[in-house]
């Protein structure tokens, strides 16, 4: 089991997701929850749609870490 990093973004009509460590896979929903459940959704079909084709699995290599600063 592997676990990839996913950013959640706000945009103007909800939320949308991605994977640094997984090339085109994207996912967008109305709250946090549901992008984020989408997003493991799809990651889970991409990977397999990848293995099914004979493609290389990408390892997870994104590390996020915050940058505290005074504002």
């Amino acid at each position: 089991m592997s676990e990839y990093l996913i950013v959640i973004e706000k945009t103007g009509n909800g939320f949308s997701a991605y994977s640094p460590d997984v090339d085109g896979c994207v996912a967008a929903g109305e709250t946090v929850e549901e992008v984020e459940t989408l997003m493991n959704e799809a990651l889970e079909f991409h990977i397999e749609a990848m293995v099914e084709e004979g493609y290389e699995i990408p390892a997870p290599h994104t590390i996020a870490r915050y940058a505290r600063i005074a504002a």
